[in-house]
C-alpha cells in the first residue's frame, strides 16, 4: 500500500472518530475541539488532492472562523464546566433515521451519476481563475455559494450568541 493511501485512511479515521466524538461529547468545549479536528482533517485531505484553495477556505472559514467563534462564545460564558443533558431515545432514533436517509440519498446520487474518466484532461483551478469566477454571475460563477457561506457565518454568529446568552443552570 502506498504512503498516500495510508495517509488518506489515517485522515479518514481521524475525521470519523472526531466527528462522532463531536456529536456525542457531553461537554460543549470538548465537542468544539473535536469539531476542529474533523475540519482540520478535511482540509488535510483537500491538500492531499491538490485543492489548495478549498483547503485554505476550509481552514480559514470553518476552522478559523466558525469553530473559533464557537470556542470564544463558550469561553466567555460561565457554562464551561456544564455537562449537556443526555438526549431522549426518540430524538436519537429520529436522528438515526435522518442520517440513514441522508446516507441513502448520497449513496444513490454517487452510484447513479455516470462518472466518466477522461484521459489527459486536467481541471484548471488556479487561484486567479477562482478569483475571477468568485464575482461572476453567469454560468460557472461563485456568487451564490459565496453568499451562502456568508449566511452560514451569520448563522454561526447567531448560534454563538445564543450559547453565550443562555440562562445559567439552576444550582
Amino acid at each position: 500500500m502506498e504512503a498516500s493511501a495510508i495517509l488518506f485512511y489515517l485522515l479518514s479515521f481521524v475525521i470519523l472518530v472526531s466527528s462522532l466524538a463531536a456529536v456525542t461529547a457531553r461537554r460543549i468545549l470538548r465537542a468544539a475541539v473535536y469539531l476542529l479536528f474533523a475540519l482540520g482533517g478535511t482540509a488535510a485531505i483537500y491538500f492531499m488532492v491538490d485543492y489548495y484553495f478549498l483547503a485554505a477556505v476550509q481552514l480559514i472559514v470553518y476552522a478559523g472562523g466558525i469553530v473559533v467563534l464557537i470556542i470564544f462564545s463558550i469561553l466567555l460564558t460561565t457554562h464551561i464546566h456544564e455537562k449537556l443533558e443526555l438526549p431522549q431515545w426518540s430524538k436519537i432514533m429520529a436522528t438515526f433515521v435522518l442520517v440513514a436517509a441522508g446516507f441513502s440519498v448520497t449513496l444513490y446520487a454517487l452510484t447513479a451519476y455516470p462518472f466518466e474518466a477522461r484521459a489527459g484532461s486536467r481541471v484548471d483551478a488556479t487561484v486567479g481563475l477562482i478569483g475571477e469566477r468568485m464575482l461572476a454571475y453567469g454560468e460557472g460563477g461563485y456568487v451564490l455559494p459565496f453568499e451562502v457561506i456568508s449566511i452560514l457565518l451569520l448563522a454561526a454568529l447567531v448560534g454563538a450568541i445564543v450559547i453565550a446568552k443562555r440562562n445559567p443552570p439552576a444550582a
